[in-house]
């Protein structure tokens, strides 16, 4: 049997590697004194050059080099690699090999001390202002995951191996995946034939009752013989599919809810064309939520509806629900729930990254015939979670050569929707990054000013722990701004596997604290963890606003009322590309 051992790297390769490093940390440093005598405001990256400051990180990366080479030449005698617990738990070094095999060993290591060095040299800038230190922090974060070794195919030892173990074939499949999502201009994540709009996921029966050309209504079929007098309706972002509310099954919280006895309507918006080119968030408000929400109320003859906003729908409910209040339309909407939205942007986490005005610039060019490719947001979202979302594909299925695992929830996130340019640079920019809608009467709808301290509707407000598009410190703000009774769930997980939990499925947690408390940290320390899915705790809380039920007859039926059936759900908005 042939020796599959690595063989120890010669004195010559070791004095190869040793130059690389060092040519390597000489660029660094040229390049700096080239730049120190640049001023901050006119390249904030000069920031990182002082003299003394690149002296000092000099000699740490050095000494941290030092006993890398000592651990590899002379294990033996070498302090031990102490690994923090992210790098222990790093799923991209998780094969054996990465430590059993000495020179990917040594790759590994001086990954996390490369990287490691990195961070610390932005977190010791001076002289720069602290939103360019977040930017240059990202950056350098998105460096960090570019370069792992495990991102090449010379440096990573199962692509190598399974080289030679398909004798080469894994090398053509990887290279034709690759050439496919080039020529699609977006990184296949799942099996693009294993899943099917109506077929296999989103089959909850219903009809679509209403068409608009911003939105389709559908109401969902009921299943049991009385439901809630206060019907539910949700409304899903636009930047998505709303079938992330109704994928298989056993996933659905659209189905569950349905079960639970509620009246569920759905808006599933238009994915944006030239016709919407006009479109602004006004419109979403009026002639959306308003919309749908007074269509709703006519249709079955009700004062008021429990109303849903998810993500950016969520922002958009708090402006309805303030506008409603100041003309004195309140009792429109009886409750409101917000999963993992956001009012008070000062906070919104890394998104906030590009908002400047070369990505706006950008915006309005890709944005010329009057919407946003849908392909541009999809690799924003991709990019705040690139190791994940970005290099994780690469990896598998470019190097590799693997094929596409069928996983529903990302068929979903990978079915863009396209955007009105005009609404998404008012939304950047009125929102992200001038956070109008947190001062009163910044922002006016049809005449009407926005203001959120006159909001007294019952609320439920969901955040995710580990949520990177919506911080739960920055949902936890919406608590700040409404008047009336509100209800504050911290869910496990993050913005999606937050939301989309079901109770069967036994996973996750929730936290909740009953007590009036003024920050996250403190409704933390006070919480109570609950094992599993927090839908429950909602629906009670949904039925104990209105408990009244009623029979599922007539218009509770979808096309036995007012509205006829135009066609089944899920409808032919959310299948239009």
């Amino acid at each position: 049997m042939a020796d599959t051992t690595t063989p120890t790297p010669s004195l010559e390769e070791l004095q190869h590697w040793t130059w690389v490093l060092g040519r390597a940390q000489q660029m660094m440093l040229e390049n700096g004194f080239d730049l120190m005598g640049a001023k901050p405001t006119a390249n904030p990256y000069a920031a990182m050059f002082d003299p003394q400051a690149a002296m000092q990180a000099s000699a740490g990366f050095w000494a941290d080099t030092m006993q890398l080479w000592q651990r590899f030449l002379d294990p033996a005698h070498a302090q031990t690699f102490e690994e923090t617990p992210e790098q222990a738990k790093d799923r991209r070094f998780k094969a054996p090999q990465w430590r059993e095999q000495p020179m990917f060993d040594f790759l590994r290591q001086s990954y996390f001390v490369v990287a490691d060095h990195l961070l610390k040299g932005v977190d010791a800038l001076e002289g720069v202002e602290p939103r360019q230190k977040e930017q240059i922090r990202f950056a350098t974060k998105g460096f960090i995951d570019a370069i792992s070794p495990a991102n090449f195919p010379a440096t990573n030892p199962q692509v190598l191996e399974r080289i030679v173990e398909t004798k080469g074939e894994s090398l053509l499949k990887g290279l034709q995946n690759m050439l496919g999502d080039l020529a699609k201009g977006q990184i296949t994540q799942t099996d693009a034939h294993a899943f099917e709009v109506g077929r296999n996921i989103a089959t909850t029966p219903g009809k679509v009752v209403k068409r608009t050309p911003l939105y389709e209504l559908i109401q969902y079929t009921p299943v049991t013989e009385q439901v809630y007098r206060t019907p539910l309706i949700i409304f899903p972002p636009w930047i998505n599919r709303f079938y992330i509310l109704d994928l298989s099954p056993e996933k659905s919280l659209i189905r569950w809810a349905v079960e639970q006895g509620f009246t569920v309507f759905v808006v599933s918006w238009k994915s944006a064309d030239a016709t919407m080119k006009d479109v602004v968030w006004e419109d979403y408000v009026e002639r959306g939520q308003i919309d749908a929400i007074d269509t709703v109320r006519a249709l079955l003859g009700v004062e008021g509806v429990h109303a849903v906003g998810y993500c950016v729908a969520g922002t958009t409910l708090a402006g309805t629900l303030a506008v409603l209040a100041a003309r004195e339309q309140a009792d429109k909407v009886r409750s409101a729930t917000f999963f993992t939205a956001q009012v008070d942007f000062s906070e919104a986490g890394d998104l906030r990254m590009f908002v400047d005005d070369d990505q706006l610039a950008l915006i309005r060019s890709l944005g010329s015939e009057g919407y946003l490719d849908g392909r541009y947001m999809a690799a924003t979202f991709n990019l705040l979670r690139g190791r994940d979302l970005i290099w994780n594909y690469v990896t598998n299925n470019y190097l590799m050569g693997q094929d596409y695992v069928p996983f529903d929830l990302l068929h979903w996130n990978s079915d863009v929707t396209n955007l009105p340019s005009a609404w998404h640079l008012s939304y950047l920019t009125d929102f992200y990054r001038d956070n109008k809608l947190v001062t009163p009467g910044a922002l006016s709808i049809g005449g009407t000013p926005v203001d959120l301290a006159r909001i007294t509707t019952p609320a439920y407000v969901q955040a995710g722990r580990e949520d990177h598009i919506a911080p739960a410190a920055s949902v936890w703000k919406l608590t700040h701004h409404f008047k009336g009774p509100l209800r504050f769930v911290l869910a496990g997980s993050g913005h999606i596997a937050g939301v989309v939990n079901p109770p069967a499925a036994g996973k996750y947690q929730h936290w909740i604290n009953d007590a009036k408390v003024d920050s996250l940290d403190a409704f933390l320390a006070g919480a109570s963890e609950i094992k599993g899915s927090w839908w429950p705790d909602w629906a009670v809380w949904l039925a104990s606003g209105d408990p009244e039920q009623v029979d599922a007859t007539t218009a509770r039926i979808p096309g036995n009322g007012p509205l006829p059936a135009l066609e089944d759900a899920p409808g032919s908005y959310v299948k239009a590309r």
